[in-house]
């Protein structure tokens, strides 16, 4: 597994992002909230992201924008870490649900933390 995030795994899928916040389980880690579902893929890949910032939160775009960039690049360099060895596919939804603009250290030492619990959670289940 590579340092990418490229457009295969994005999740993109309409009916998938629907279906994922019907049916998905969740792992929270202030501010982060990691909303998952296990799944099949046609593509053969086994994980597939996205990424949401609310407008209720951050009415600009700007600072939105910013921070799906810095949940993207978090999530993008601690993958390899975590799903280095995964055989099941999950499609995940990363949320931001903090309300003040986040740095990158907060972002990525808290996407470690949902990133290592969901794994804890998928190992029990």
């Amino acid at each position: 597994m590579k340092f990418t995030f490229g457009k295969k795994d994005k999740l993109k899928s309409q009916k998938l992002i629907e279906r994922l916040f019907l049916e998905g389980k969740s792992v929270s880690a202030y501010p982060l909230r990691l909303v998952y579902l296990q799944t099949n893929f046609d593509d053969g890949s086994t994980l597939k992201t996205g990424v949401s910032v609310s407008k209720r939160n951050f009415k600009s775009a700007v600072h939105r924008n910013r921070i799906k960039r810095l949940l993207r690049e978090s999530y993008r360099l601690n993958k390899r870490l975590y799903f280095n060895n995964i055989t099941t596919s999950y499609a995940l939804m990363i949320l931001y649900i903090g309300k003040d603009k986040p740095d990158y250290d907060t972002v990525n030492t808290k996407m470690k933390t949902v990133l290592s619990s969901f794994l804890e959670k998928i190992s029990r289940d």
